[in-house]
């Protein structure tokens, strides 16, 4: 057997950067004192989601990652509570700028960055005037309890980022979010459509997946953002085993990794796939490619 608990932490970020982290560090610490030995932050959370406007002031809240306080401290952390510790961050790579998240190990060692690869571009939503789009692929890293692979927000709706961390042997997938309402939405709010995406990726590679989000109002100069949480962990099999609310929370879920690789194999999703017949995916526009 491989017990592994999973955690997922949401709460509500506000303009004090330091209030936010020591949010973090509190919630960190609760879940590790429930047991968990992979905990995830809402993406972002040192700071409001500043992605609702364009406005040149908010590149200054990017740091490198070697003059970065925040991350030297969540490794501490990690090394302290014996977790794995993914830590999302706002990078500044020269004068590249990414949406990433840093892997700690459960002995503080950074295992690594991974650079979001989907970059969004809506009312509300306008990360392309902030973000590069990220360089590194689709990673898995080898944890300290766990193979783990880690896509960040709208990575979340692409069945093809879950399948590659899959392919390069994931036993989990985690999204760390910031999703809510659209600034002016009339629409029905997307929380289920969003929770049922990553559910079709659990199913379809028998691996539990779990999404961390931000909770509450944020103002911005075009109008406001409500976050709706509803962080939650999903079963290799899509049922949704914890979930959130809208308010500051921990869920948390465990997982015999050992038997689900069992099942896994059992399934033939990866013995039964065709990669010769799937070049079209490797187009814009669908059409048969041809090397």
């Amino acid at each position: 057997m491989q017990q592994v608990t999973v955690a997922a932490t949401q709460f509500a970020c506000n303009p004090d950067r330091e209030r936010n982290i020591a949010t973090a560090e509190r919630l960190v610490r609760e879940a590790a004192g429930q047991g968990a030995q992979i905990v995830m932050l809402p993406e972002l959370f040192e700071t409001p989601y500043f992605a609702k406007d364009q406005r040149q002031e908010f590149f200054a809240l990017a740091r490198p990652i070697d003059r970065n306080p925040m991350l030297a401290r969540m490794s501490e952390l990690a090394q302290e509570l014996q977790i794995v510790l993914p830590v999302p961050f706002f990078e500044r790579a020269n004068n590249a700028y990414f949406n990433a998240v840093m892997v700690m190990n459960a002995d503080g060692e950074p295992l690594g960055s991974y650079r979001k690869s989907h970059i969004p571009d809506g009312y509300g939503y306008e990360e392309k005037f902030y973000f590069n789009p990220g360089d590194t692929g689709f990673r898995v890293w080898d944890t300290a309890y766990l193979q783990l692979g880690i896509g960040i927000c709208w990575d979340q709706w692409f069945p093809e980022c879950a399948r590659a961390m899959a392919l390069q042997g994931a036993d989990l997938l985690i999204y760390p979010t910031a999703i809510g309402s659209t600034i002016g939405e009339v629409q029905p709010s997307s929380r289920r459509r969003w929770q049922r995406a990553m559910q079709g990726h659990a199913v379809s590679n028998c691996m539990p997946v779990a999404a961390a989000n931000r909770i509450g109002t944020e103002k911005g100069h075009s109008g406001e953002i409500t976050f709706y949480g509803a962080s939650f962990i999903a079963g290799p099999d899509g049922e949704i085993i914890a979930e959130a609310g809208d308010k500051e929370a921990i869920v948390t879920a465990q997982f015999d990794f050992e038997e689900i690789r069992l099942e896994r194999a059992a399934w033939g999703f990866f013995r039964d796939r065709r990669p010769e017949l799937y070049t079209s995916l490797l187009t814009l526009d669908g059409a048969h490619w041809v090397e």
